[in-house]
């Protein structure tokens, strides 16, 4: 009997790249004693029965890790290489000494950039004993990957000049760091159940959505719900937002689940 498996999101960090509060901020967010108003750097866990991928790696990773309790990882999907999406990479290695390599999912950009940050765990001689394994995967916005029963699209967004990638994850997609779209990408956003994509703040931002912008290509696309993610500290309270925002339409926090049939 072929029994289908949900497919769960759970947001292990909402934030924007200084996660949420910010070092040395005043702003009055820092002081709310909401905890859906604390966020740590972005990044999702997609999981299907005991399969968990992660889209990014940032500094946070260990502790998001360990907050989700997440003991198996089949891999991570890379949107960009900046660093709140990269930089907690050396902290898959519980994952390594369980497995042995990671498979790495990500642009030939991206990889490049990855290899000269870490060159250790690319290293092929005189490898330290306990460092990361990955087998590395590269990816552009014509593939298509089925991992594990997910079916799996990356879609090419554009986060200010720098192309990058999102995913559509079934019925489920993910664009975070997104400024704009392309006709033809959006093509592959449409029929969605879930939308999850960048609502930074209300003032305009060079390289991210801000909320009316996201709002506009919310419209467009017509997901049946959305959450925004990747948020400043400068969008305001979690609950005062969220109360603006249109049906269907809700802000994202860390430990948020959403499961689609």
């Amino acid at each position: 009997m072929n029994l289908k498996k949900d497919l769960k999101i759970t947001f292990l960090g909402t934030g924007t790249s200084t996660g949420v509060p910010m070092i040395t901020s005043r702003h009055p967010v820092r002081f709310s004693k909401d905890k859906r108003d604390k966020r740590l750097r972005s990044s999702i866990l997609i999981s299907y029965g005991d399969i968990n991928y992660v889209v990014d790696c940032g500094p946070d990773f260990r502790q998001q890790m360990l907050r989700a309790n997440v003991e198996t990882l089949e891999g991570i999907l890379f949107t960009h290489e900046h660093a709140d999406h990269i930089a907690g990479l050396d902290e898959i290695r519980p994952f390594c000494f369980k497995k042995g390599a990671l498979p790495i999912y990500l642009h030939e950009r991206v990889l490049n950039a990855l290899k000269r940050r870490y060159d250790y765990i690319f290293a092929t001689e005189n490898r330290y004993p306990s460092a990361p394994k990955v087998v590395s995967k590269c990816i552009t916005r014509d593939d298509k990957l089925k991992l594990d029963n997910i079916d799996i699209t990356p879609v090419e967004v554009m986060h200010g000049d720098l192309p990058i990638l999102g995913y559509r994850f079934n019925n489920i997609a993910y664009l975070t760091d997104i400024k704009t779209v392309s006709k033809s990408e959006r093509q592959k956003l449409q029929g969605l159940d879930v939308l999850i994509i960048t609502g930074l703040r209300k003032e305009p931002h060079a390289t991210h959505l801000n909320i009316d912008e996201a709002l506009q290509l919310i419209k467009e696309l017509k997901p049946k719900k959305t959450y925004l993610t990747h948020i400043s500290e400068l969008l305001g309270f979690h609950e005062e937002v969220e109360k603006e925002l249109p049906e269907n339409v809700f802000l994202a926090y860390d430990e948020l689940v959403v499961t689609v049939s």
